[in-house]
């Protein structure tokens, strides 16, 4: 045991120093002064079955205080509940900006329902606008008035192809101030936002909720055909887009977030384990090295302190609580961005046992059958891209 929490201390030294500071939360839109003209810009909005946030988050669009010229477009991806008509609905009583509802039917072989979807709203923005840049945001993320101004202005200054801002997820219930804060914590874990940001970088990501995409950038790296298969689409996104030449950026969103509710433990649950081995690249060998990990970095502190406290071994418990105590302050800042009680940074172990059972869960359904089972679809395991 001694040498298990040496080695997660050494772990916890490196990644508060050694892993582009992902625990800071002050990375958010860089300095944008307002360009001499304003593109025009297509918004695309992939919906399936999103009835009931749609009237929480299309006025917001709708409403976009926005000097240059805009449109949205909502891809109906084969919605039951009546998403098109909806959304006809709130145009016609908010008015705003033009609204362009359409569906692409099923998606085509070896197609993402939501891909496919976004293809098709790319199209139709090609045949009817000559939009310089694409908004791409889900139906579920509430824009403030000015984001569309914020993300063009800052896209601009800064000559960015692609600019993702990580919406501010709904953190309300019990198990969303559990969860929610975490995913985004090992989100920028596996993928600093620093990282992202630098010119040159390999690293490479964005947040699929909102990501303005300069449409020659789109079709210079050919998406979204090239990732059609992709389950976690944006990150292969942002690669698509750095691999063909073009900058990217990622931060924290202020004034854009998601409203959509995870009553329950499920639901999360599901959110989690559809992609989780994904990103693994469906590796029995990554799949097990990522259990190991947590285990040793999240689990073998709390374990140290309670197993060394009870057989006097300070040797154990010292190093565990001090690995601990800087687990828990690199978490501080997520709880502080999603306004959630410091105390609840001590629960962080916790939280990665249930990341680690999803993980875990992904897995088996993968082998299954049911792996990226999302809105009554599964998906396969991708193919290589070409």
């Amino acid at each position: 045991m001694t040498w298990i929490t040496a080695f997660s201390l050494l772990a916890w030294g490196w990644l508060l120093l050694g892993q582009g500071f992902f625990w800071r939360t002050d990375v958010r839109l860089p300095d944008r002064a307002p360009p001499g003209d304003w593109p025009a810009v297509a918004i695309v909005v992939p919906a399936r079955d999103e009835a009931d946030v749609l009237p929480l988050t299309l006025p917001s669009l709708l409403a976009q205080d926005y000097p240059g010229r805009a449109e949205v477009y909502l891809v109906d991806d084969g919605s039951t509940d009546g998403t098109g008509e909806l959304a006809r609905t709130l145009a016609d009583a908010c008015g705003g900006l033009p609204l362009t509802v359409d569906s692409p039917g099923e998606p085509g072989p070896g197609w993402t329902g939501k891909l496919w979807a976004v293809r098709h709203g790319m199209a139709l923005a090609r045949a009817r606008t000559d939009a310089e840049y694409l908004l791409l945001t889900d139906a579920d993320i509430a824009h403030g008035p000015q984001s569309l101004r914020h993300l063009v202005a800052a896209a601009r200054s800064r000559k960015l192809d692609l600019v993702s801002q990580m919406a501010r997820l709904r953190v309300v219930t019990f198990w969303e101030r559990l969860i929610v804060p975490a995913f985004v914590y090992f989100f920028a874990q596996l993928y600093p936002f620093r990282w992202v940001n630098r010119p040159g970088a390999r690293t490479a990501a964005a947040a699929g909720g909102c990501v303005l995409l300069r449409r020659d950038a789109a079709e210079r790296a050919g998406v979204p055909d090239r990732i059609r298969q992709a389950v976690i689409d944006d990150v292969s996104l942002a690669r698509a887009v750095q691999r063909s030449g073009g900058r990217i950026w990622l931060g924290l969103a202020e004034r854009v977030d998601s409203v959509r509710p995870y009553r329950g433990l499920g639901p999360l649950w599901r959110m989690v384990s559809r992609s989780a081995y994904a990103q693994l690249l469906h590796q029995p060998l990554l799949l097990a090295g990522t259990v190991v990990g947590l285990a040793v970095i999240y689990l073998a502190p709390p374990v140290a302190v309670v197993t060394g406290l009870l057989s006097g071994a300070a040797a154990v418990w010292v190093p565990g609580a001090v690995a601990w105590a800087v687990m828990a302050g690199t978490y501080l800042p997520m709880l502080r961005y999603y306004r959630q009680p410091p105390w609840q940074a001590l629960l962080l172990p916790v939280t990665a046992v249930l990341y680690l059972l999803m993980t875990v869960d992904s897995a088996v359904q993968h082998y299954r059958g049911r792996g990226a089972a999302w809105k009554g679809r599964t998906y396969a395991r991708p193919e290589a891209a070409p």
